[in-house]
């Protein structure tokens, strides 16, 4: 069993360079929080993160018992 934590998405505050649909130059500016939710997306992400750990670890403590 183990726990993980995250921390939503920042919103940037400050205006960005972007294009719209058609490929026009434009600007866009974040006002207030419309940060999408992770957590969809993020459950097969961890689990992959958390897979890759211990095959790390695993490969790690095989190599050190070899001699």
């Amino acid at each position: 069993v183990t726990r993980c934590a995250i921390n939503p998405t920042s919103s940037l505050a400050r205006e960005q360079q972007t294009i719209t649909n058609s490929g026009e130059k434009t600007t866009i500016a974040t006002k207030g929080r419309h940060d999408p939710c992770l957590l969809p997306r993020f459950i097969p992400m961890g689990e992959a993160m958390m897979a890759i750990t211990l095959a790390d670890h695993l490969l790690r403590h095989r190599a050190q018992n070899l001699a």
